[in-house]
């Protein structure tokens, strides 16, 4: 059987599959990257089948990580192969009949396998440049892929430690637990039982600016933060909360709860009367926490605002609102679309006022920004 050679980029493809699936919650390190590249030096390259089944055997650590695998790497290579190990075929045209000459049999065409199909690395090279796109610019198609991509992510908060106290192989000694072992055994020595601290992610607040000059970046922003309420497992999804700002402040975390994206896109443009409006950064930050922050929302919470800083009201409000939100956060993060610009500076008197307060100050213009800035909230540093 003749092998498939990959294109020239093709490492950098599978590469930044692997920094896809992070972002989808798989926890796909570098060992299992390392692993996963030497099992396609084995295997070939550039089949998607074998780029399937070396990606699942090697950067899937348990059985959660499956189900975001297949949707990850359908949407970078195309379906991946069922149970059986074979590709989905393409349903074939329908037949048409005609009436010729009898001139002898001809030959049958050859049937089409994987190995003509496009190398994988090949199908997935568009994807890569499309992570690195700027969202304002892309086509309707390339919209449609992204959504698809912007489904697989996870976000999940900075872990910290909690007071409960969990089984664990390494930790203090569990005197209660060891106790009892000893009495199920009839006073025979047993081993020692021990717990530790449960770590539990911080809470995750999302603020996303829906005014007029985020309008390019606002639908991209609203799909990524359905996909935090929703790639989070079920008992984390209760700690990710969303508000659009503008000229009104919307809490739309219920808006998000729909499964299906399209339909929660639906309710949220429903629920938000000032889409596309002005912006009054300073006067939202002061409901937020009025309403909400001191409730405990914003309490030791990794408070995310992705907005370019725009303010047609008063910079002082919003300086003196973002220094009383750095108080309350665990950490405030601002992920500005227009920092990926040549030449940018934070000159606007909105950005110049907030960012003092500003724990990480990101980009988010396009697919691989917003990955970082999901390792940004899991408590990675940003340089």
């Amino acid at each position: 059987m003749s092998t498939v050679t990959t294109t020239a980029d093709g490492p950098a493809v599978l590469v930044g599959f692997a920094r896809a699936l992070r972002a989808a919650g798989v926890d796909a390190g570098p060992d299992r990257v390392q692993a996963f590249l030497g099992a396609l030096d084995v295997l070939r390259p550039g089949l998607r089948s074998d780029v399937y089944w070396a990606g699942r055997l090697t950067l899937c650590g348990n059985r959660d990580d499956l189900e975001r695998y297949d949707r990850v790497f359908g949407a970078y290579f195309g379906p991946g192969p069922d149970a059986r190990g074979r590709l989905p075929r393409p349903t074939p045209p329908p037949r048409l009949r005609l009436v010729v000459r009898d001139t002898g049999p001809s030959p049958a065409p050859a049937p089409r396998t994987e190995q003509d199909a496009p190398p994988a690395a090949a199908l997935a090279s568009s994807t890569e440049v499309l992570r690195h796109r700027d969202l304002a610019e892309l086509t309707a198609a390339e919209r449609d892929q992204l959504r698809r991509l912007l489904a697989a992510f996870a976000l999940h908060g900075e872990p910290r430690r909690t007071a409960r106290l969990r089984p664990a192989r390494r930790g203090t000694v569990d005197p209660r637990r060891t106790v009892r072992e000893m009495l199920r055994r009839g006073g025979e020595p047993a081993r020692l039982r021990r717990h530790a601290r449960a770590d539990r992610p911080r809470r995750v607040v999302l603020l996303v600016d829906v005014s007029g000059s985020m309008a390019p970046y606002a639908d991209a922003l609203l799909r990524f933060a359905h996909a935090a309420t929703h790639g989070a497992p079920a008992r984390e999804r209760a700690r990710t909360e969303v508000f659009t700002i503008g000229t009104r402040l919307t809490r739309v975390t219920r808006e998000l709860a729909h499964r299906d994206p399209d339909m929660a896109m639906h309710a949220v443009a429903a629920a938000v009367p000032d889409w596309r409006g002005g912006t009054r950064l300073g006067e939202m930050l002061r409901g937020f926490l009025d309403r909400w922050g001191q409730r405990g929302m914003a309490r030791g919470a990794v408070v995310v605002v992705l907005s370019d800083g725009w303010e047609r009201g008063d910079p002082a409000l919003l300086a003196g609102q973002m220094r009383r939100l750095h108080r309350l956060a665990h950490r405030v993060v601002w992920a500005n679309p227009r920092k990926a610009r040549p030449g940018y500076a934070p000159l606007a008197a909105g950005m110049a006022a907030a960012l003092p307060s500003v724990d990480a100050f990101v980009e988010g213009h396009s697919l691989a920004a917003l990955e970082r800035l999901a390792a940004v909230v899991r408590g990675a540093d940003y340089a």
